[in-house]
């Protein structure tokens, strides 16, 4: 105790504050010198709907790999199942998804015990549409009639059971009525991580999608001309919305010559997520334009260089964000500088 007190004598809020800031603007100073440039410009060639044909589906091996992780999390968590429905983590275990299984009033259930063995719980009358699935596992199908609880059918759950954090109340209400010795929680963060970690195959999937799409806003530029509406482009490029309700202009006028681009493209499951603002080629840019541009390009590469394996998440986007505070423009940014991206277009980095 006394020496914490003698510390926060000697060392006063002002002067870590002061200290922290000169440690943070050298930081950036010499990310920026050591990054002018971006280090890893995608070269994308070719026509952005084959680009990506020579990268196939997960094997089965993948999923097989991702299952038994799961069970070895649960038995070091001292829980007794993982329950999910149709979405990003079914997809992720067990290749279901909701374009396979659309979510309804009727539940059908991916369950995984902590030794990595697969249960389905579906609706009889769906039964055989259901062992359609391309579930690339052994699987334990369970139905249940019209006319009974579907989580009555199930074997008795006891001790702790994760269930998704995006599954929907009225199961969790259901399964803890069906189970009342069971604890029916949301996933700890220990379970939400094992996406996280992508591997070889994933990365490659993720780098050719955005590759894919980046070359898609890329020929549609060179396609841009006075007149051109919004709903023109989206016959040449998949625009997917306009960041948090910018607006561009409906049109591509004199006045207005440059659009904003945000743009989204799904490979095999996994998401790209790529967001251009293009002139007009033949539109003289105005110099101010281009001193932002600039801004936010060196912005982008102090990013780069802070990011690497070991570093938390936030001083990424703190470094670029000090950047453009010196620079006068840290009220213009208010956005975060990214999010992770895989089974769905924003996720846990």
């Amino acid at each position: 105790m006394g020496s914490e007190s003698k510390v926060e004598a000697s060392s006063p809020p002002q002067a870590k504050r002061k200290g922290w800031y000169l440690l943070c603007l050298a930081l950036v100073a010499v990310c920026w010198m050591a990054y002018p440039y971006p280090p890893h410009s995608p070269k994308v060639i070719g026509n952005s709907s084959s680009h990506c044909s020579h990268l196939s589906p997960l094997p089965a091996s993948e999923f097989h790999t991702r299952l038994s992780t799961l069970g070895e999390t649960l038995t070091t968590l001292k829980a007794s199942a993982y329950i999910t429905e149709p979405g990003a983590n079914a997809l992720y275990y067990a290749n279901i998804s909701t374009s396979h299984c659309h979510l309804s009033e009727r539940p059908l259930l991916l369950i995984v015990d902590a030794s990595a063995r697969v249960t389905v719980l579906t609706p009889k009358f769906e039964g055989t549409r259901a062992r359609l699935l391309p579930i690339l596992s052994d699987v334990k199908w369970v139905e249940w009639a019209e006319d009974e609880v579907p989580y009555g059918q199930l074997p008795d759950i006891e001790g702790t059971v994760f269930v998704d954090g995006n599954i929907r109340h009225f199961i969790v209400d259901g399964l803890r009525t069906a189970f009342p010795k069971a604890i029916i929680s949301a996933a700890p963060p220990e379970i939400r991580q094992l996406r996280e970690r992508k591997s070889k195959r994933v990365l490659e999937l993720l780098k050719c999608a955005n590759e894919a799409t980046l070359l898609a806003i890329r020929q549609t530029h060179k396609q841009m001309h006075l007149g051109m509406r919004e709903s023109d482009a989206r016959n040449l490029v998949t625009a997917d919305a306009l960041p948090h309700s910018e607006k561009t202009p409906p049109s591509l006028t004199e006045a207005a010559q440059t659009a904003l681009f945000d743009c989204t493209a799904s490979l095999h499951g996994y998401w790209s997520d790529v967001t251009r603002t293009l002139a007009l080629l033949a539109f003289t840019i105005p110099n101010t334009h281009i001193q932002i541009w600039n801004f936010v390009h060196s912005a982008q590469n102090i990013a780069f260089g802070t990011a690497h394996a070991g570093v938390v998440a936030k001083c990424v986007d703190e470094a670029p964000r000090l950047f453009l505070g010196l620079a006068g423009y840290a009220k213009y940014f208010t956005h975060r500088l990214g999010h992770g991206i895989g089974l769905e277009v924003h996720e846990d980095p």
